[in-house]
Parts: C-alpha cells; sequence; structure tokens
C-alpha cells in the first residue's frame, strides 16, 4: 500500500467505533475517539512549533499510550519519529539527539533530571514537551493533546518515514530510515501467519478489514515500545484496530502481564525469546487457575533465539495458539520465521525463509542448500532506504546481489538440506577458541535445555594457549541448582567438545536489556567478581 502511515491512521479511526479501545495502559482505557482526536491535536502542536516535513520527533518515553500517539501523531504532521532508549546516560542521550537532527522531544517526567542536562546540549530542538507529570515552564503532553482534534486534511506521502535507532553490536547507534510503503510491507508477513488474514492493498481493503472485526482482539505487548519488536508490533495491532494492552511498569512483570492477559482476554502476546517467556511459563505452573489464557490465538517473538522446550510448555495453556519465532532486525524484518503449534512441534534455531539466501563473506556469492557451509543471512524484499547520515555503512549492509538489493545483517547461519536456515548467531559475538568458531547463542541454547538453568550467556575470555575460552554465565530456575560440571557435561552431550564452556559462574540474574537482549559487557564483569 503505498500511502503514507498518517493516512492509514486517518483511516483506522474511521473504521474503528469511536468507543473502541486503541490503547489499554494498566487500568486506562485510551478509546479510538480519544486516540485520533489527541493525535491530530499532537500532530497540530508539532507544526506550530515550527516543525517541516521530514523533522525529527525524539521519543524518550517507556510503554505508554503517549509512545504511541506520538508516534502516530509524527506521521499525521508528516514529521519522523526517532525512538531513544530510556537506559542511555547523557553523553548517550545527547548524541542520539544530535545524530537524529531532533526539532521535537516527547519525555516523561521521570527523565525530568536528564533533560535538564541535556537541553544546553540540544541546540536544534524547539519543542520539549513532558508527559506523566509536570517540570518547570515545559509544555505539558497532555495539555498539547487537548487542541484542535479535527483530521488535519494535508497531503502526505508514502515517503514518510519513521528513524529506527539501533545499538547494533558495535560503534555508536544508528537510525535505520523507514519509508512508509517500505514499513508497511514489512508488516504485511506478520499480519496473515498469525490470523489469516490478507494484506490490504488499498486504504478501502483496509477499512473492510477492520470493519469485519476480524482479528480485532487485543494484543499485549511486553517489549518496550522503543525498541523494534515491541514497534512494529504495537503499530502492526494499532492498525488493525486491534487494542494495544501495555503497561507503565518498567520491569516485566509475568503474573501482572498475564493478569493483564486474563483481564482484557488478549488473543495475542508480544515477547522477546526465553528472557520473557520462561518467567511467564513459570508463572503459569505455579499458579494454574488464576489465568485464563486457552483464547490465546498467537504469541510472537523476536530478538532473540526461544527453546523450543519453552515454546512446548506455552502450549499446554494455550492449546490453540501458533508460537511464531520470528528473525529479524532493525535493518530489515521478516528474515524468518519458525512456526510451532500442538501438530507442529517446536524446531531449534530453525527458521523458513522464503525472502532470504545465505551468502560468502566478502563476495556475497550465494551458497546452496544442503550444504554445511556457514554464510552470512541476506534478505530481499520490503527494506529501510538504509541508514540515517551514513551511505558508508549503508553501502556495507544494503547490497546488490544478483539483480536486487538485500540488507546483510550479520548473523551466521547454515542452510538445510530443505531450504531452510538453521540461525547460529551474530559474528561480532563469535568466539575463536584454537582456530574453531563457535557462536555464543548455540552454546546458550544448549545450556539452557537444562532443566535446572533459567538464563545463560556466554563469551570468550582470553586464553594463553588457544587465543579465546568458552565461559558462560548462568542463572538458575526457581528451586534448582546443579553443579558446574553437570552443566558442562550437558553441553558436551548436545554440542561439540570443543564448544562447551571451560568456566561457568552462577549469577541471581542474567543480564539482559528490558527488551531482552543480552548485555554480555556486563555478563563478564560479574563472571569476573564471581570468580
Amino acid at each position: 500500500m503505498t500511502v503514507s502511515f498518517g493516512d492509514v491512521f486517518d483511516a483506522t479511526a474511521r473504521a474503528a467505533a469511536p468507543g473502541d479501545a486503541a490503547v489499554i495502559c494498566d487500568d486506562a482505557v485510551t478509546t479510538w475517539a480519544q486516540f485520533d482526536a489527541q493525535s491530530n491535536a499532537l500532530a497540530r502542536a508539532f507544526i506550530a512549533a515550527g516543525l517541516k516535513p521530514g523533522a525529527k520527533v525524539a521519543h524518550y518515553l517507556r510503554n505508554g499510550p503517549e509512545y504511541l500517539l506520538g508516534f502516530v501523531a509524527s506521521f499525521k504532521a508528516r514529521c519522523a519519529h526517532v525512538n531513544v532508549n530510556y537506559r542511555y546516560g547523557v553523553d548517550e542521550l545527547a548524541y542520539l539527539l544530535d545524530n537524529s537532527d531532533a526539532e521535537a522531544v516527547l519525555y516523561e517526567a521521570a527523565f525530568a533530571p536528564l533533560v535538564a542536562a541535556l537541553k544546553p546540549r540540544c541546540p536544534k530542538v524547539k519543542l520539549w514537551t513532558v508527559a506523566r507529570g509536570a517540570d518547570a515552564a515545559t509544555p505539558r503532553f497532555e495539555d498539547l493533546c487537548a487542541g484542535d482534534g479535527a483530521p488535519l486534511g494535508i497531503a502526505r506521502s508514502p515517503e514518510d518515514e519513521f528513524l529506527l535507532y539501533t545499538g547494533g553490536t558495535t560503534g555508536l547507534p544508528k537510525g535505520v530510515m523507514w519509508p512508509s510503503s517500505a514499513f508497511w510491507g514489512a508488516l504485511g508477513p506478520s499480519r496473515s501467519p498469525a490470523l489469516g488474514l490478507p494484506v490490504p492493498e488499498t486504504i478501502p481493503d483496509l477499512v473492510a478489514q477492520i470493519t469485519s472485526g476480524e482479528g480485532r482482539f487485543p494484543v499485549y505487548v511486553a517489549p518496550p515500545l522503543m525498541h523494534g519488536t515491541g514497534l512494529f508490533s504495537g503499530v502492526n495491532a494499532l492498525s488493525k484496530a486491534a487494542p494495544v494492552v501495555v503497561t507503565a511498569n518498567p520491569s516485566f512483570d509475568p503474573a501482572a502481564a498475564l493478569d493483564a492477559v486474563t483481564r482484557w482476554q488478549c488473543g495475542g502476546f508480544i515477547i522477546v525469546g526465553d528472557a520473557f517467556a520462561r518467567p511467564l511459563l513459570d508463572a503459569l505452573r505455579a499458579d494454574p487457575g488464576r489465568y485464563r489464557v486457552e483464547q490465546m490465538q498467537f504469541v510472537l517473538s523476536s530478538g532473540m533465539m526461544w527453546s523450543p522446550e519453552v515454546k512446548a510448555g506455552l502450549l499446554e495453556f494455550m492449546p490453540n495458539a501458533m508460537m511464531l519465532d520470528s528473525f529479524g532486525a532493525s535493518e530489515g524484518t521478516g528474515l524468518g520465521v519458525s512456526v510451532a503449534t500442538r501438530d507442529m512441534p517446536p524446531r531449534e534455531a530453525r527458521f523458513d525463509a522464503p525472502q532470504t539466501k545465505l551468502v560468502r563473506a566478502g563476495d556475497f556469492a550465494p551458497i546452496a542448500p544442503g550444504t554445511d557451509e556457514i554464510g552470512l543471512v541476506a534478505k530481499t524484499g520490503f527494506l529501510p532506504k538504509g541508514y540515517y547520515k551514513d551511505p558508508e555503512k549503508t553501502a556495507k549492509t544494503y547490497v546488490m546481489i544478483e539483480g536486487e538489493r538485500y540488507v546483510v545483517t550479520g548473523d551466521h547461519a547454515v542452510y538445510e538440506p530443505d531450504g531452510a536456515i538453521r540461525l547460529l548467531g551474530r559474528g561480532s559475538h563469535c568466539i575463536n577458541s584454537g582456530g574453531e568458531k563457535i557462536y555464543p547463542e548455540e552454546v546458550e541454547e544448549a545450556l539452557k535445555t537444562h532443566e535446572a538453568v533459567q538464563d545463560a550467556l556466554v563469551f570468550g575470555l582470553p586464553d594463553p594457549r588457544f587465543g579465546q575460552r568458552v565461559a558462560a554465565v548462568v542463572g538458575f530456575a526457581t528451586g534448582r541448582s546443579a553443579a558446574t560440571a553437570d552443566l558442562i557435561a550437558h553441553v558436551r552431550d548436545k554440542l561439540a567438545a570443543y564448544k562447551a564452556p571451560r568456566e561457568i559462574a552462577v549469577v541471581d540474574v542474567v543480564p539482559r536489556a528490558p527488551n531482552g537482549k543480552a548485555d554480555y559487557a556486563r555478563a563478564k564483569e560479574m563472571f569476573a567478581k564471581a570468580g
């Protein structure tokens, strides 16, 4: 569909009943009538502040209706959303706001002390607005949303875009430029596998789909909206007029999440791998009579590997659900998908990938299925324009292969004989021990199949003989424990002996970001302290 997302959300609001829920945050419900009027008023406030088409609007917010209102209002005003990692310090924040050329910043009152330090360093910013509280003379987000709520009636473009900043694995954060047309195409596959819905090709098709009511069950979005998995999933649900359910609690509470799923009878659940799925499964097993989750139609994970045994455990409580393990990146979604149901057993790190191929590093020559050769994952189809203000990095990441444009993500994998890909992990974390390449994610998954292990991170440490040796930190499930020698033997039973950790430190909590991504630097620090 070649229209701007501003037009998409104008149409979505018209198709939904005014009293239908758009966003549910804890006990607060924002109806479609409210969401439409507030996002229109906020868009007008952006324009009144002097923001022109393409101006950047930074979202320094945790989950809540404000984030989605800001995202939609940005498109309605033809401005570009910019996500801000709220875990950053002042220097990182100042870099991101400067690099993105942000002209407006939406922030929470809880971040006011950092914002006070930022303001003198951000002369490009024309509008600061504070949500969920007050901050000196700063305009309140709620007041900006209370203005004229009528449709703006402006012409928009399919090239209207947003920026998705990714920390990547090395270097400073980079903004991935997603135009509306490519974003809509990228969202399409995540509409149909779980719901059986066609991807609307026109605005009338979208309106017809919404008014039919099909697929409009509430979707609980557990990861932060400021990361790709949460944002893409939340916007996808919202564009179907399906209620988006979130919590303002910055920490993931599995019991509270399941209580919300029960209360609002959610049919979709968005997570990030085992970091979310294992605590959910533990909570369900600890108090199975407390929750109602049998209505769940899909659980979708992206961003990290999701263990087969955890998927199987969730299917015991959600017998009609599809477990969708989506392999993607900020630079290109839909690299592959793995589907598990009661009748289709879960598979470990194995993805169907119709628009993806494996290529050799260096010359990007395609690798044939059925070989043991390790290659880089390359994906074609609906792709972003590239990195904001970084043509050199764009040229290295988005390349022409056999006459088509591909994104090469840096993920390593091997082809199965049937064309599926078996994901190994990111090359940037690859361990070289005695000349053998070892992918941490593969070893982590083997560790997590041990019944005592809740979570694990694997990394390389300097070794005088082999260059690097494999080490790990593990966290045990509640009430469980195991000897480290038993854990090492368990990995040796599943993988080649040289891939097994030589040393393991037990920690209370394996370090991860709010979106579930591994914090390898912190893991190494914890390992050193444990030693």
